[in-house]
Order: C-alpha cells, then sequence, then structure tokens
C-alpha cells in the first residue's frame, strides 16, 4: 500500500511541474511574440502615410521647378499636410505639436554675389 501513496504522490508532483513549466514557456514565448512585433517587423500595414491626401490618384507625387521661375526665396512643404503643397503653409508647425515630430520646410535660397 506504501508503493501506491509513492505513485500517486509522484505523479501529482510531476503534473505540477509541468504544468508551471508550460506556463512559462507560454508566458516566455508571448513576450518574445510581442517584442518581435514591437522592434522587429516590417510589416507594411501598420505604418503610417505619410502623404494624407495629396494627389493620391498618382502612383508617385513630383513636382519639378526650373531654378530661373523660383525668384530668390522658395519655401517647399515636407511634412504633406500643406493646403498649398508644394510649397509651405505652415501646416508643420501644428503636425509637430501634435506628433512630436519636428519637420519644418525646405528653403531654398539665391545665393548672394
Amino acid at each position: 500500500m506504501n508503493k501506491g501513496m509513492k505513485v500517486k504522490a509522484s505523479a501529482g508532483t510531476w503534473r505540477a511541474e509541468w504544468i508551471a513549466a508550460v506556463s512559462l514557456a507560454a508566458g516566455a514565448a508571448a513576450v518574445g511574440y510581442l517584442a518581435y512585433k514591437k522592434f522587429l517587423s516590417k510589416d507594411k500595414c501598420c505604418k503610417a502615410m505619410v502623404n494624407p491626401h495629396i494627389q493620391k490618384d498618382n502612383p508617385k507625387v513630383v513636382h519639378a521647378f526650373d531654378m530661373e521661375d523660383l525668384g530668390d526665396k522658395a519655401v517647399y512643404c515636407r511634412c504633406w499636410r500643406s493646403k498649398k503643397f508644394p510649397l509651405c503653409d505652415g501646416s508643420h508647425t501644428k503636425h509637430n505639436e501634435e506628433t512630436g515630430d519636428n519637420v519644418g520646410p525646405l528653403i531654398i535660397k539665391r545665393k548672394e554675389a
């Protein structure tokens, strides 16, 4: 009878250890997966678009200007929020406040001789 009690006790201990090991492995796997998704995953679906609304029907937005047409100074938008795009209207200020970003305009000046 004593032998039977030892078997039951060892089976109960084995089961508790097994449950603890599986729980620990599952927790480590969950933490590893979440860390991978946060830091290493390159999913395109989760990245925010830079251009929210400008010429969305074109596959690529391109603007070209002749240097002679620019005058003494030209200020271009780099935040994609300007109502006068491609020219800057200062929309980056609000964008920076809302997002914590630090984007500003591209300023092109003619060199003074």
